[in-house]
């Protein structure tokens, strides 16, 4: 029996979905990870992190930034994908988001998705994830990016995304002060995954199902090859391991990596469902949109607007800071 809540959500659909309850104008804050908030008020106090941003925003711009994530990708509709159509609509019954925001499917085998865009996201799922997950594994995924919309994720996502690329190809925009932003992006980026894991767990609101998606992730197999009750005495070694997480994380700064390993990630989902707070949010027990924000919490939103204004001359000054900077090493060398 389908429980509808009693807000004013939006009608993404009649279909019944597959939650049982849904969750009525549900805050984010309902399920964002301690470490996820932690991170992202790290992150805010690096002296030139808004400088930064601000110039990459202005750079790219929001429309040839939709158009380089889209343009290999096929937009998912009831005629296209409808699968998977129809899953995405019965998870945005469940969750209730604010608006709604297109999903696309790209070809490439490789298992992920993603949510990228900056006033006006979107959810990107590869080809190889749709191919290798069940239908409830592959709702999980889409709560999971619906997650980091809602937490309003994207925009920071996006931008270490763009920052990891143009490191890669030696840009000149990623000098070093654009380096360090990118390491502090990376230990947030890989701590948001941990808040969406949860808002994909409330989207299909079953743990096996959630925690069966994050083996095939893992591991690629079939259910035949596989085994979640061994997956997860494997993840209990890192919930007996006191402080390991942490060290773990320091190797995954040294290698750039954007994902925590899926073994910690299951750990947490286990440390969350016997916190209790998982239940109590079925219970209709959550922070609601409207609800007085915590203090740590700003308008992304109007921190993007910020962001675009006056760019190009913070790209300006950066260049010329650059030009500066060589010419002072230049001069040393030559005294």
């Amino acid at each position: 029996m389908i429980d509808q809540g009693s807000g004013p959500g939006q009608d993404f659909g009649g279909e019944e979905a597959r939650a049982k309850r849904v969750l009525a104008e549900i805050s984010s804050r309902a399920w964002e990870h301690p470490a996820d908030r932690a991170a992202l008020q790290a992150l805010r106090r690096i002296p030139v992190f808004d400088e930064v941003l601000r110039t990459m925003f202005g750079f790219f711009g929001e429309k040839p930034i939709r158009l380089a994530f889209q343009a290999n990708a096929v937009k998912v509709s009831a005629r296209q994908f409808p699968q998977v159509h129809s899953l995405y609509r019965e998870v945005c019954q469940t969750m209730d988001p604010e608006g709604e925001y297109e999903v696309f499917v790209s070809q490439t085998p490789m298992v992920n998705a993603g949510a990228y865009g900056m006033e006006r996201p979107f959810i990107i799922l590869n080809s190889g994830t749709v191919r290798l997950l069940s239908e409830e594994e592959l709702a999980f995924i889409l709560g999971h990016e619906l997650g980091h919309i809602m937490s309003d994720h994207v925009l920071y996502r996006t931008m270490t995304v763009l920052l990891i690329q143009l490191a890669g190809m030696g840009f000149p925009i990623v000098g070093l002060a654009a380096r360090a932003v990118l390491v502090a992006l990376l230990e947030w980026y890989r701590k948001s995954e941990l808040s969406s894991d949860r808002a994909g767990l409330l989207a299909v609101q079953d743990p096996e199902v959630a925690m069966g998606a994050m083996l095939k992730m893992a591991g690629g197999g079939t259910p035949g090859e596989m085994d979640l009750d061994e997956f997860l005495a494997q993840a209990e070694a890192y919930r007996t391991g006191g402080d390991v997480a942490d060290q773990v994380y320091k190797v995954l700064n040294l290698m750039a990596t954007t994902h925590p390993f899926y073994v910690l990630r299951v750990s947490e989902i286990r440390g969350w469902l016997e916190g209790g707070d998982y239940d109590r949010i079925l219970r209709g027990e959550y922070s609601r949109r409207g609800d007085p924000d915590p203090a740590y919490q700003e308008d992304l939103a109007a921190a993007a607007r910020a962001y675009a204004q006056g760019a190009r001359g913070m790209m300006d000054q950066m260049t010329d800071a650059a030009r500066r900077m060589g010419e002072a090493f230049r001069e040393g060398f030559r005294g």
